[in-house]
């Protein structure tokens, strides 16, 4: 038998039902596997993960060393996500510091400074007085407030706040933003107050517009990347200062802040004590654009990202909106983490569940107090507020009549374009020419197509069957059918394979984008190059990727899931695209058939709309197949006009479309037909790679008959 029905990569599996079958009659579907009248009960046809779930669950693995191999994914996920891998280039940041504002204890000055080239970071530096060698710092981004960085509750919120308790003082309740940051700084802190993208002094580019295009997120540019160098840079910017102690930086922002706080935390190694308030949880994971990417958080959620920064001090709060039980979902589980570093009084969290939706005075107190242990400042404890005098927003705006806006600041289009110059250098410098820069190309875009692809690890567990029956054709080849399992999202494949009584020990897996009925003709036999293939002695087998054949559901869906209107990153953040379901499906038939022992060889092929994914399922089964042809007919990755489209793939053409991404499959034997919708840039990484392996490889801008693929997989 050519697919395992009791053993799989060396685990016991329980088969549904096994029967023996006659197939004679061509009145009957011979290649179905699910009883006439049923539909496939695959999980990825009933559910749909939205930011707006009430619970999106995430449980850390069981020791530190599967933790320290998770983390490194999740970082990586972000990091692609964001288009920040690899990283964009940091010119020197060039800093205008300008009107200062002496309120006696402190200072408070402008900032602004290029991230990118004619993209700029503004903000407010507050500075305490009298500081004698270096000191602590603290980044803070703010939340999704009207103003922003400006905010200004206004007298009658203001009499609210104090009234419910959530404030003390008039100024703080009117100015909650410039309070968290003058107590800081009369605590001793250099703080940097900067905006976010869109928002108080930041108008080049709307907040949340300009990177939702279908082009934009096929190289993965995002506001949610951008913000994210931004937060980078200003970290750069704050450690620029000769008066910080690089040794103590915290790191505290409210909100979609709070988003921004632990993101930078998870990412970069430098910030020392962090506290992102009213954010982190396992109900709602921010509701911005920037606040979503492609890829983010599948599988993962905001306490996965909050759990990168351990073992360093980590504190957050709650209130009464979606962080609400994060003391009894989030904490739990990052206690859990910081355990694995016996750390675990190194984070905490409060939920102030008699305060709506704010950074309010009590929660301000208790990150002063975590900043004082953490950071060393010294003070006695509980820290509680003071009074300040505020300052008028249209004081704090960074521009003024001798600090005009700069006259190259770019807008989203302009600053896009320079993006896309940059990761096409990036990716044209990376190509191979030589073992050592194949390594390094194999590190930087196979990580990426490791997220893009998710297809898994394949190891012992990774696949079962159900359904399993065994039968024969009229034409006498036994044939078997059944549902492939995958274990981790419990995802169902079906499957039929066609072997004759002379297997020689080669399997084929041929799959189409019509199902696996294509290697059947209408009376239920092999089609002739199935034939040819089964009378040397290959066993032939196929399956329906998610949405083919029996994988389609009832209703004609063309796509597994509601994508966004306004943001297809809202959808493909926490779900699969169809592309990389496909090459999941890809990579568990090969899964499976790895188990059979009678197996020593396995080809795989590619053709129709299955043959892009195909290709790029290769990338993933290096060293578990031996020879790989696909027939492209012309297709590309750029061709597609909406995100709908079974070939979207966001982040494709940032790393060199199918080209790029192929160069991994090396050094398997690699026949390619229908090359003519391929660029020679688009070809030159893979054949580098090629080149650099000594591997074969075989392009052809002609499109590969059936008969075709056949007679090469026979040749040796």
């Amino acid at each position: 038998m050519f697919l395992p029905r009791f053993a799989v990569l060396g685990f016991v599996v329980a088969i549904c039902s096994l029967e023996m079958l006659s197939v004679r009659g061509a009145d009957e579907d011979v290649a179905r596997v699910i009883p006439v009248g049923k539909t496939l009960d695959d999980p990825r046809l009933q559910t749909q993960r939205t930011l707006s779930d009430k619970y999106h669950p995430w449980a850390p693995p069981k020791g530190k060393n599967a933790w320290e191999k998770e983390s490194q994914r999740i970082r990586s996920r972000i990091l692609v996500s964001g288009g920040l891998w690899p990283m964009w280039p940091k010119e020197p940041l060039k800093p205008v510091i300008h009107g200062k504002i002496d309120k006696g204890e402190y200072s408070v000055e402008k900032v602004y400074f290029a991230s990118l080239p004619g993209h700029y970071v503004t903000g407010n530096l507050y500075r305490p007085k009298g500081i004698k060698g270096k000191t602590a710092a603290v980044l803070s981004p703010h939340g999704h407030w009207r103003e922003g960085r400006f905010q200004d509750e206004g007298q009658s919120e203001a009499e609210s706040q104090i009234k419910q308790g959530a404030e003390r003082f008039p100024a703080s309740a009117r100015h909650p933003q410039q309070a968290r940051m003058v107590q800081l700084a009369k605590l001793g802190c250099i703080v940097f107050h900067y905006d976010m993208v869109g928002m108080a002094d930041s108008k080049a580019i709307a907040h949340g517009n300009g990177f939702n295009s279908l082009d934009a997120e096929l190289r993965l540019q995002n506001s949610f990347g951008l913000q994210t160098f931004n937060s980078i840079r200003a970290l750069d910017f704050l450690l620029s200062l000769p008066e910080v102690d690089s040794e103590r930086v915290g790191v505290t922002g409210e909100s979609g802040g709070g988003t921004q706080t632990f993101i930078l935390g998870a990412i970069d190694p430098r910030p020392t004590a962090a506290f992102p308030a009213v954010m982190v949880s396992a109900d709602m994971q921010g509701g911005c654009i920037c606040e979503n990417a492609d890829y983010l958080r599948i599988g993962v959620n905001n306490i996965a990202f909050a759990a990168l920064f351990a073992p360093r001090p980590l504190a957050m709060t709650g209130a009464n909106d979606w962080t609400i039980d994060i003391e009894k979902k989030g904490l739990p589980e990052l206690k859990k983490v910081y355990g694995f570093y016996e750390s675990a009084d190194l984070v905490n969290a409060r939920c102030f569940p008699e305060f709506g939706h704010n950074y309010n005075q009590p929660a301000r107190e208790m990150m002063y107090d975590w900043f004082n242990t953490h950071l060393k400042l010294n003070h006695s404890s509980p820290i509680r507020e003071t009074e300040f005098e505020a300052i008028k927003p249209a004081e704090l705006s960074v521009f003024d009549q001798e600090h005009p806006r700069p006259a190259d600041e770019r807008n989203a289009e302009e600053l896009r374009g320079y993006l896309t110059e940059v990761s096409d250098n990036q990716l044209q410098s990376l190509q191979p020419k030589d073992r050592g820069t194949a390594d390094e190309y194999r590190q930087v875009v196979g990580t990426a197509a490791q997220v893009l692809l998710d297809a898994g690890e394949v190891k012992p567990g990774f696949v079962s069957q159900a359904s399993t029956s065994k039968g024969y054709l009229s034409s006498g080849e036994i044939i078997h059918k059944g549902l492939i399992v995958r274990s981790d999202d419990r995802s169902k494949i079906p499957f039929i394979a066609l072997e004759s009584n002379t297997f020689n020990g080669t399997g084929t897996i041929w799959i189409d984008g019509a199902g696996k009925s294509h290697l059947l003709d209408a009376e239920g036999k092999p089609k002739p190059h199935v034939q040819k293939l089964l009378a040397e002695g290959h066993a032939v087998a196929s399956v329906d990727l998610l949405l083919t054949g029996e994988s389609a559901p009832s209703d004609g869906r063309t796509h597994h899931l509601k994508i966004s209107e306004d943001y297809a990153g809202k959808t493909f953040a926490y779900n699969r695209p169809l592309f990389a379901e496909r090459v999941r499906d890809t990579v568990a038939s090969i899964a499976i058939t790895l188990a059979e022992p009678n197996v020593s060889r396995i080809q795989l092929v590619g053709t129709g709309e299955a043959a892009p994914v195909v290709l790029l399922a290769a990338t993933q089964l290096r060293g578990l197949v031996h020879e790989v042809v696909v027939d492209l007919e012309g297709k590309n990755l750029s061709q597609i006009q909406t995100s709908s489209d079974p070939l979207f793939l966001p982040g494709a053409l940032k790393y060199g479309g199918l080209g790029g991404l192929a160069a991994l499959a090396a050094p398997v034997k690699l026949t390619l037909g229908g090359t003519r919708g391929l660029s020679t840039e688009e070809l030159a990484p893979l054949q580098s790679m090629y080149s650099v392996e000594s591997a074969p490889l075989t392009l052809t801008p002609e499109g590969l008959t059936d008969e075709q693929i056949a007679e090469k997989l026979l040749e040796r």
